[in-house]
């Protein structure tokens, strides 16, 4: 098939990776994925993305149900990661036909003859490998030299990201800085009443959302408000992960697991601020979540969460308990000058400009 410019009203097929929403945790990978998938037809006429995904007999949860058709690869999860990248199979286009351009969404690459793009949003097994199993590390090496000898374009969520892709060896020319954006419909009162009936919070919480896995630090966070009966009770929302988090439910800790699409941003807007003092993070969403329903957040310095904060934020050492709570007491002293900032800069994340950077790369690579 001949490429086509983007530029034109004629169509042009892109291939569209979404297994991750497949999977036991599908987290931020699939949400970008999933938000850059409604807003791309509205930012770049002629582009069809076709989906595609392992073998699934039921269907993912409802908060990561695509909004385009997707196509089915005999194998799915594991198998269909190891055999893509081993043994070439299975080919995209054999099973959703020809196309122009083939997206993967995240690191792991599909197997296809197309001209290659990858969305990756972080190359943390190389900075806490301790927090991945081996096999894993394995899987993410062997993508990222797939990457390098086959992706016409990286495109990373934070320059944290970009600047780890360079130091692997990726050219300059093709790694791109597509940041990521953030629903923006304020929660409402009732929004804020439902979610508290439905998960039975109290009147104050501070708030963490995110998988339970060794790198949000979650542990750490629970220390440093254990050193401190007065602060409020902390509500942890996100699906078990893996690894020791060494942290129990009792009076000043409730765990609500997933939360549903529909009571989330009751659930930022509840809380007194969101907690989110990871020890490495690809970009950091919730942090966006939050500020875009006026909440003020704690997160870690240093790291991608620092450039999402963009200074409407207060940042903490994630490593020091005591920086973590300083943090947090600043979050509730200062809370309507944070809650401010954080609507401010969450404006000024879109999801619609996500869309449009993602189709200039294509634009470029077809080009």
């Amino acid at each position: 098939m001949n490429r086509i410019a983007l530029g034109t009203m004629e169509d042009v097929r892109v291939g569209y990776t979404l297994e991750q929403c497949w999977h036991r945790v599908p987290g931020g990978t699939a949400v970008a994925a999933l938000e850059v998938a409604r807003k791309l037809p509205s930012v770049r006429l002629g582009v069809s993305l076709i989906g595609v995904a392992g073998k699934h007999a039921q269907p993912p949860q409802a908060s990561f149900e695509p909004p385009i058709e997707v196509r089915q690869l005999p194998l799915a999860g594991g198998l269909l990661y190891e055999s893509s990248l081993r043994f070439g199979w299975p080919r995209v286009e054999r099973f959703i036909g020809p196309i122009d351009l083939l997206h993967c969404t995240t690191v792991i690459p599909f197997a296809t003859r197309a001209p290659m793009i990858a969305t990756i949003h972080d190359v943390a097994f190389l900075h806490y490998p301790q927090f991945f199993t081996r096999h894993g590390i394995s899987v993410f090496r062997r993508s990222i030299r797939h990457l390098k000898e086959r992706a016409s374009m990286v495109l990373c969520s934070s320059l944290a990201t970009v600047n780890d892709c360079l130091e692997l060896g990726f050219p300059a020319d093709r790694v791109r800085h597509v940041t990521l954006g953030v629903r923006t419909n304020a929660a409402t009162p009732d929004d804020i009443r439902l979610t508290r009936e439905k998960y039975s919070l109290p009147i104050d919480y501070l708030l963490f959302v995110g998988t339970l896995e060794p790198r949000k630090n979650l542990a750490r966070l629970v220390q440093a408000l254990e050193l401190h009966p007065d602060a409020p009770p902390l509500v942890v929302a996100g699906a078990t992960g893996w690894g020791d988090i060494k942290v129990t439910a009792d009076a000043r800790t409730k765990f609500i697991g997933f939360v549903e699409e529909q009571y989330l941003s009751g659930l930022y807007a509840g809380a007194s601020a969101l907690c989110y003092p990871s020890i490495w993070e690809g970009f950091g969403l919730p942090i966006l979540e939050a500020m875009a329903q006026g909440t003020p957040v704690v997160t870690s310095q240093a790291i991608s969460t620092e450039e999402v904060a963009s200074g409407a934020a207060v940042l903490v050492d994630p490593n020091d308990a005591e920086s973590i709570w300083a943090g947090i007491q600043i979050a509730l002293n200062d809370r309507d000058k944070l809650s401010a900032l954080g609507r401010t800069r969450a404006q000024n994340a879109k999801w619609s400009d996500t869309a449009a950077l993602t189709a200039m790369a294509y634009d470029d690579v077809l080009a």
